[in-house]
């Protein structure tokens, strides 16, 4: 937001400072040079309303996209910026033939009632039989990719095989989507099947108002029984900022009425939903709770009752790695009994495993469900994740320091260079401060800090920055922006990667004063 004038008022201060004429010394002249020649080129760029609009919203990357020299002067700021984004999807178009999205699952179903529902009689001349016996009784592996055509139509592959009890079968489908408007898109599915015959399917998406949405669903699936037709239209509405209703409507094998409200905050997601339909009527509440700590844990709880029974379900889930989350449920009901359901996301695919317990309402099945997962989670993470966390973070950062070991090493230089150019303006400054009892930088620190017991085997990484805070004192005022200060004059990054603070240890009045900034904070001294 800085205006013009402050802008001039800047540059005619660092061009006092780093002027080439003003230092003797040939060692500090050339450093003073070249400083000198980046604080010009930084005004130049902002000095131009073009070239500073980019900056602004861009940065760097945007004064180095190429096309720019095609734009034409006179632009408003917002006119440089569709341009930019108009730049951005030329290039988008260019990759768009090498983009796929893969989405996979897999599931794998687990019957593991022989631990808690056994019959000994049955087994007692079977060898073995002391053991239970844990079978997998289903599998299911689907797997789906898309194929950008153009900007508008896309094609999506999909297929799924399925196992059940010995028996089972697969299916291949290929659907063609094209965004008609803004408004909406159309998509034509066709399908074929060992178990099913031929499937043709027409699918259509339109924004009613810009609160409101429907989608119809049309399908024919073509059998030795003859053609069996199925339509399935949902209309969407936003209640308010949080909240959506949908009424949905399904005619054809399993005919039903659905009405849902779900509202989704930062720290909450909220399900009611009631069905009407053949062969399963039914009535559920979700209620999903979100801590906002770094590994986005959630706790859930739902009740489903309906004409097949009733189930109960809680469980949580945690983000275990940057791509990565694994989450456990325990389902109980009358008469399906209890039910374990441990799921993976990794990316687009999941992993998906429920571990059927028992037919019956156990209370030591419940309790099994609920401790297990939890102590071999907490054992895991302790041991295996959290270490394994902790070298791949070490090894990313070496990777980085590494990459950028030449630029920094540059930085560090320049910053040097500045601080012995700065030495006698700082002179200057602080007797003018002392005269007036003003504000004197006694002591300041940039970096990373260990305030933290637990993180006391960690290494201090800060550099000395006394010097550079006081240059930047004017009128008894020290005023530093929301960014990152290893951009500030005399500064650089002592720690690439991790997390620094500027701690500063100042005088106003004759009075000692400390303050601690986070490095994007914004930092007025001194304070009232």
């Amino acid at each position: 937001q800085a205006s013009q004038e402050e802008l001039k008022a800047a540059y005619r201060r660092l061009c006092m400072l780093y002027h080439p004429d003003k230092h003797r010394d040939p060692e500090l002249k050339i450093q003073a040079e070249r400083l000198f020649n980046l604080v010009h080129q930084a005004y130049e760029v902002l000095s131009d309303p073009q070239t500073r609009a980019i900056y602004d919203i861009y940065g760097r990357r945007g004064l180095e996209m190429e096309g720019w020299e095609v734009v034409e002067r006179k632009r408003t700021p917002a006119e440089i910026r569709e341009e930019f984004e108009r730049l951005q999807r030329e290039r988008e178009e260019r990759r768009l033939q090498q983009r796929t999205n893969p989405k996979g699952t897999i599931s794998v179903g687990i019957d593991a009632t022989d631990l808690f529902d056994r019959y000994d009689e049955e087994y007692e001349d079977v060898p073995g039989s002391n053991f239970p016996q844990i079978e997998i009784n289903k599998m299911h592996i689907s797997q789906s990719i898309e194929a950008p055509l153009t900007a508008t139509d896309t094609a999506i592959l999909s297929g799924n095989l399925s196992t059940q009890n010995g028996n089972g079968g697969g299916s291949i489908n290929l659907a063609l989507r094209r965004v008609t408007s803004a408004k909406g898109w159309g998509e034509l599915e066709f399908g074929a099947g060992d178990l099913q015959g031929p499937l043709f399917g027409l699918k259509i998406f339109r924004n009613l108002t810009p609160r409101c949405f429907i989608t119809t669903n049309c399908a024919l699936q073509f059998s030795s029984r003859g053609i069996r037709p199925g339509l399935t239209t949902v209309l969407a509405r936003n209640l308010d900022k949080n909240t959506m209703g949908y009424l949905q409507w399904r005619w054809g094998i399993q005919s039903a009425m659905n009405t849902s409200i779900v509202r989704d905050t930062k720290t909450s997601h909220f399900t009611v939903a009631l069905q009407l339909g053949i062969p399963h009527s039914f009535m559920m509440v979700s209620y999903q709770h979100k801590f906002q700590d770094e590994d986005q844990t959630r706790v859930k709880g739902s009740l489903k009752a309906g004409f097949f029974g009733t189930i109960v379900e809680y469980g949580a889930e945690r983000k275990i790695s940057r791509h990565s989350i694994l989450g456990a449920t325990v389902s109980v009901g009358v008469p399906q009994g209890v039910s374990l359901k441990i799921k993976l996301n990794r990316a687009s695919q999941t992993y998906f495993f429920p571990v059927h317990l028992t037919d019956q309402l156990l209370p030591s099945a419940v309790f099994y469900a609920t401790v297990g997962p939890l102590v071999i989670y907490f054992a895991m993470h302790r041991l295996i994740i959290k270490p394994y966390l902790r070298a791949q973070k070490e090894r990313e950062l070496e990777k980085q320091r590494e990459s950028t070991a030449s630029d920094i090493l540059q930085k560090k230089q320049e910053a040097e260079a500045a601080v012995r150019l700065m030495q006698e303006s700082v002179r200057r400054i602080i007797e003018a401060e002392e005269a007036r009892m003003g504000l004197i930088v006694v002591n300041a620190w940039y970096g990373k800090f260990v305030n933290d017991n637990s993180r006391k085997n960690e290494k201090v990484k800060v550099i000395d920055v006394t010097v550079p805070l006081q240059c930047l004192v004017k009128d008894s005022k020290l005023i530093l922006t929301e960014a990152s200060k290893a951009g500030l004059p005399g500064f650089y990054d002592p720690c690439v990667g991790e997390e620094k603070s500027l701690k500063v240890l100042y005088q106003f009045r004759g009075v000692m004063h400390q303050v601690m900034s986070a490095d994007n904070e914004a930092l007025r001294i001194p304070k009232q």
